[in-house]
């Protein structure tokens, strides 16, 4: 987004050091009051001068407290989507704060915290982009994102599916390695050809978006609705397969399982996506 839709001067500024990752960056949009609906957004960027004064909060930010630098969503204007304005904020500036990281059933690696904005000063040469166009800067990065997701998504999947392939042949019942069975060689084949599909649809999307396709929004929400439901149920299939032992710590496939379950939720839920592709089938 910086590159997209940046001065010269922020993108020299801060592109080198993060295609370098000496900094990390933040994608701020959620508030506690408005996820799915992110135009309601309340935290509000007041001129003074040649600089915004931020007040409000963020919620469940990834990376809060520990990026070096967050592209924030805020109120410039008047109510809906046209009043709001991407600014970057850098983690040092007064007036902002984070909240404790929060304890998630999944993704412990990484940490997620409210922001707080009180009175936080920053130049107005920190916007991004036209003032009143953030929204759509910010529907755009989601394209992104919600790659990202999916990508995620598949990598979950595969590893699940390895390890219940793995598992199936060491573990024997009756005699006779779990693998020998029909009804696990169905569930593998079964997790295989999701898998399979999912990986498909993600590259499709990636490639609508790299070629700045008018299809690439929809490409993009097809592929996160299907990788992140489908690579879900594939963990949730590897925990089945290991039986007892997949509910316990000492196997990988639980974490598997929660990890990829909050990708039906980030970066648009999936009843969101849903939306996303019947607006687009219902207008042709």
């Amino acid at each position: 987004m910086i590159d997209t839709f940046g001065t010269k001067e922020l993108r020299e500024k801060y592109l080198p050091a993060l295609s370098r990752m000496d900094i990390i960056a933040s994608y701020c949009l959620t508030e506690a009051s408005s996820g799915s609906d992110a135009a309601s957004l309340e935290t509000t960027a007041k001129r003074d001068g040649d600089h915004y004064i931020l007040n409000g909060s963020k919620a469940f930010i990834s990376g809060a407290g520990t990026s070096d630098l967050y592209l924030v969503m805020v109120r410039t204007g008047g109510p809906g989507p046209n009043g709001i304005t991407a600014v970057l904020v850098e983690k040092n500036t007064a007036g902002l704060s984070f909240g404790k990281s929060e304890d998630k059933i999944g993704w412990k690696c990484q940490p997620t915290r409210v922001m707080t904005f009180e009175d936080c000063r920053i130049p107005i040469s920190n916007t991004l982009g036209q003032e009143g166009k953030g929204f759509n800067y910010a529907m755009k990065g989601l394209n992104g994102s919600r790659l990202n997701i999916a990508s995620c998504s598949l990598g979950g999947a595969q590893s699940a599916l390895e390890a219940a392939v793995d598992y199936s042949h060491i573990r024997k019942q009756f005699n006779s390695p779990l693998s020998s069975f029909q009804n696990v060689q169905f569930k593998l084949s079964e997790m295989a050809v999701r898998l399979t599909a999912a990986r498909l649809m993600v590259r499709n999307a990636a490639r609508a978006a790299d070629e700045q396709s008018p299809k690439a929004v929809v490409a993009c929400a097809m592929a996160k609705i299907f990788a992140a439901e489908e690579c879900f149920k594939i963990a949730d299939e590897a925990v089945q397969i290991h039986g007892g032992y997949g509910y316990l710590n000492d196997y990988p496939v639980g974490q598997y399982m929660r990890d990829l379950r909050i990708h039906r939720i980030l970066g648009g839920t999936s009843e969101v996506m849903k939306i996303i592709v019947a607006r687009e089938i219902l207008k042709e």
